[in-house]
């Protein structure tokens, strides 16, 4: 599923127009985004959950010099799926 197929189904579930499921859309993005870059942790009950992670500096190879490099910290976004989805995910697996 794309951003675009959300926000057709938004659009069609709610009977809204083209240019307000893109609001509602970039705006759920963006409060999620904001969240994450401040550490923060999102919870959707019977989806899952979204937070990040740090790591920090370290040494590395180039793979094409063999070259020394050192990489800078960073973070990195997660998801943890909930029971509820992986109930449903391995239902419908074990039905088929």
């Amino acid at each position: 599923m794309r951003r675009s197929d959300i926000e057709r189904e938004l659009s069609e579930k709610f009977n809204l127009q083209s240019n307000q499921s893109i609001q509602i859309l970039d705006t759920i993005i963006e409060s999620m985004t904001g969240v994450l870059q401040e550490d923060g942790r999102i919870e959707i009950r019977g989806f899952g959950s979204f937070f990040t992670k740090s790591y920090g500096s370290y040494g590395g190879r180039n793979p094409r010099t063999g070259e020394y490099v050192e990489v800078s910290e960073k973070k990195l976004p997660h998801f943890r799926p909930s029971k509820e989805l992986l109930k449903k995910l391995n239902d419908n697996a074990s039905n088929e």
